[in-house]
């Protein structure tokens, strides 16, 4: 039998101060007093109800990551934090160098608050900056300007953060190479262990979609996309990943997805993975948070648990595989599908041919072209 993967937890706080106009994720508009308590107290309801159920097995596994994502998981408190875990780890066993990972909004904390996450066992910060210029930050609805962007950084670091990322967003409305280029080097003035700069897309069920602004023409997109990423590579962060750039400390949380590693999701909409004997399995709780908040053990707040069938978990497989630059172990395949590498061989060696996948070291991996036409390399494993 294969060994089973590891496996991270994942925990969704729902609520914002508005929702940005470019934002598609699961979050909804912050009520005048957020019900703090009420809300922790839910999360672990929730993980009883799994853990009381078909998942019960799975408090034999040790959790590697936590991520604390949003909405805007710096509106709760410290100490709902402190008590969040608490209630966690009499529940669920811990790896000793667990990577505990809170995404923050710059106008949302305090240096007090920095502190105190720190002390209630958070030990990297996501800090979501997305740029330094007021306009493009203004564009973005972003509620923050450029002096609380760079305020909270100083903070996080003084409060005793050596492991964060900053959020930076490029392709912006109007965006010239040497805007996108200044948001790069006033980033890369706080010394930041990892950054994660991607590009602005257009999602469905967004404000954006619906009144789309006017973004860089094709030919400053890739002018952007290139210069940038020889400034970062100057600077020594290395991209490891296709929006993921570092010195040397690289998000295990999100290393476990690329890797198809396993985790456990608790929160309004939060979405979980679990491989078992009978195959890999994916579920995701309600996402209206008056729904999960009324949610008890009797109502569980998880909408099914459906088995991913075989086509699917080769194609999930190679998308998030070949998102790392280096891809991953050949083996990882057979080990975290169940199914042989033979039913890939086909199309691994038709990529071999076009020259855009490389199987140097036993490592499923893009090459450099691969890496920049990754979507049509994709198409391959569709079938």
């Amino acid at each position: 039998m294969s060994p089973l993967p590891p496996l991270s937890l994942y925990i969704h706080v729902p609520w914002c101060v508005r929702k940005c106009p470019y934002c598609d994720f699961n979050s909804h508009a912050s009520p005048q007093s957020l019900p703090e308590a009420e809300y922790i107290a839910a999360l672990l309801a929730d993980l009883d109800a799994d853990l009381s159920k078909d998942l019960n097995w799975l408090q034999n596994r040790a959790i590697s990551s936590v991520f604390i994502g949003g909405g805007t998981p710096s509106l709760f408190s410290p100490e709902a934090y402190q008590q969040l875990f608490t209630g966690l780890k009499q529940r669920l066993t811990f790896t000793q160098d667990c990577e505990i990972t809170l995404e923050a909004n710059p106008a949302t904390v305090e240096h007090g608050s920095f502190e105190g996450y720190l002390a209630a066992g958070i030990n990297r910060l996501s800090l979501g900056i997305q740029s330094f210029n007021g306009l493009q930050l203004k564009n973005l609805g972003r509620i923050h300007g450029q002096s609380e962007a760079e305020k909270a950084i100083l903070l996080a670091k003084a409060a005793g953060f050596t492991n964060f990322n900053l959020d930076l967003m490029h392709g912006l409305p109007n965006q010239s190479l040497e805007d996108a280029l200044l948001d790069i080097e006033t980033a890369l003035s706080f010394n930041p262990p990892h950054l994660s700069w991607y590009q602005l897309t257009i999602e469905p069920n967004t404000e954006f979609y619906r009144q789309p602004p006017i973004l860089p023409e094709d030919d400053t997109l890739w002018a952007i996309q290139e210069a940038g990423q020889q400034r970062l590579a100057q600077a020594g962060l290395l991209q490891y990943e296709v929006s993921a750039y570092t010195h040397d400390k690289p998000s295990q949380h999100n290393l476990n997805y690329w890797q198809f590693g396993d985790y456990l999701a608790i929160g309004a909409g939060a979405h979980g993975k679990i491989t078992t004997p009978e195959g890999i399995f994916r579920y995701r709780k309600t996402r209206l948070p008056k729904d999960y908040l009324a949610a008890t053990p009797n109502q569980q707040a998880r909408i099914g648990l459906e088995k991913i069938n075989t086509e699917d978990l080769t194609f999930e497989f190679m998308m998030n595989a070949l998102r790392l630059k280096n891809g991953v172990p050949q083996t990882y395949f057979s080990e975290r599908t169940g199914l042989p590498l033979s039913h890939i061989e086909g199309q691994l060696r038709e990529c071999e041919q076009k020259g855009w996948i490389s199987r140097h070291n036993q490592r499923i991996a893009c090459t450099d072209l691969g890496f920049n036409y990754l979507n049509e390399v994709l198409t391959f494993f569709l079938r």
